[in-house]
């Protein structure tokens, strides 16, 4: 991927339908090899691999979600995205969460930074 098809892939909109769509594989390319993600009050996740397979395990446990974006900056190489997250639980419910994303990328546009402030409780609720 060059830096320009990088760029493009990391704007709110694009990011955010990928994940939508669960290509998780192509929201992992956007990563760079020693990225970190931090989820929730989760444990920092090091490296694409890492990082993909617990998106992957995360996605067994909701059947799908989507996106709503309500604001968004990009300041330099970081962006900072505040969305309503709306997740179909496995037993067919919607529950929807606020969230905030702020990812900073390298000089080849691939993700070196990620982490998502929100909390998944009502999500996992009775």
């Amino acid at each position: 991927m060059t830096t320009a098809d990088a760029t493009t892939a990391l704007t709110p909109d694009a990011l955010f339908a990928k994940i939508d769509r669960g290509e998780l594989h192509a929201v992992a390319d956007l990563f760079a090899e020693n990225a970190t993600m931090v989820f929730g009050n989760g444990e920092p996740l090091v490296g694409r691999e890492a990082i993909l397979t617990a998106n992957l395990a995360f996605m067994e446990t909701v059947a799908g979600l989507r996106h709503r974006i309500v604001d968004a900056w990009t300041v330099d190489a970081t962006t900072i995205a505040v969305t309503d997250v709306t997740y179909t639980r496995l037993d067919g419910r919607e529950v929807t969460v606020p969230a905030v994303s702020i990812w900073r990328v390298g000089g080849d546009g691939l993700i070196i930074g990620f982490r998502v402030v929100l909390d998944l409780a009502p999500v996992y609720a009775p």
